[in-house]
């Protein structure tokens, strides 16, 4: 896995029943999160990729190459390890966590 950004392209409906089937056919662990307006995150890494899908709100995931700012509909895909800080946008952001089990 490489840390990028897959935009939002309209083939799934932008709801979390599709969107969770989908990571899950992935074989991803699946998880919904919502953050509040303004949430933050400081620097952090796991120990497991990631698949971040977001279903409503804006949020931006500060790494080593720069902001990965996400729109409803965009998905993140984030390796193990990467470090990264995470910032809600100003009405929060409710998204799809997928884990894969670490190697």
């Amino acid at each position: 896995m490489q840390l990028e950004i897959v935009r939002w392209d309209g083939a799934l409906e932008r709801a979390a029943d599709p969107l969770r089937a989908r990571l899950e056919g992935e074989g991803y662990s699946v998880f919904c999160w919502t953050d509040p307006p303004g949430a933050h995150y400081e620097a952090h890494t796991h120990d497991h990729d990631e698949s971040i899908w977001l279903v409503t709100g804006a949020i931006t995931f500060g790494t080593a190459k720069g902001d990965l700012a996400l729109a409803a509909g965009d998905r993140l895909m984030l390796p193990a390890g990467t470090v990264h800080t995470a910032d809600a946008g100003p009405d929060g952001a409710t998204y799809l966590i997928g884990e894969q089990a670490c190697a």
